[in-house]
């Protein structure tokens, strides 16, 4: 796993140990930067499920303005830390659930990126997004899976939807009223 481009580019980053992680593959990861590389300089980054912090990094790497990772495992962060400290970046780190952050920030983001172990997360989570205008007016929300998803959110409009390998990534952006 490694930084695919921007300032960090080529170097690489600290992993999980054995299969329960599944980091965002490389090629996936830079075809999604590819899509979003006219939003994300300057821009506020929600990496939610952060796991290592490979997406987030990457955002940072190609000048991400902000970029605040979030995950409810203690060891997500712990290296997450220590992959930002290895490239004397920081980011806020937080140990929380999705909900729960997503519950009680009053930030907006212009792009908000989520990967959840879980397929049932995910419209819950779109859903708290949504209700909570999280989601800057011209930002967009990137849900990576593996399956079908094919749920419609209430105050979420599904722009696309990109199959890389095995990911899948869901592009929503905010209904225009």
């Amino acid at each position: 796993m490694r930084v695919i481009a921007g300032k960090h580019r080529s170097r690489h980053l600290a992993e999980f140990k054995g299969k329960d992680i599944r980091p965002t593959a490389d090629r996936a990861k830079e075809a999604l930067f590819n899509i979003l590389q006219t939003k994300i300089f300057g821009a506020s980054f929600l990496d939610l499920y952060c796991g290592t912090g490979n997406v987030g990094i990457e955002a940072i790497s190609r000048g991400a303005g902000k970029v605040v990772f979030v995950d409810s495992s203690k060891e997500s962060v712990a290296l997450t830390k220590t992959n930002l400290a290895y490239l004397k970046e920081e980011a806020n780190v937080i140990l929380s659930d999705a909900y729960s952050f997503l519950s009680v920030t009053n930030e907006k983001f212009d792009i908000i990126f989520l990967d959840p172990p879980y397929k049932d997360d995910a419209e819950n989570v779109l859903k708290i997004i949504a209700e909570r205008e999280l989601l800057k007016s011209e930002g967009v929300v990137i849900y990576e899976h593996t399956d079908k998803y094919d749920k419609e959110i209430e105050g979420l409009t599904r722009k696309s939807t990109r199959n890389y390998g095995i990911a899948v990534f869901e592009f929503y952006e905010v209904n225009k009223k």
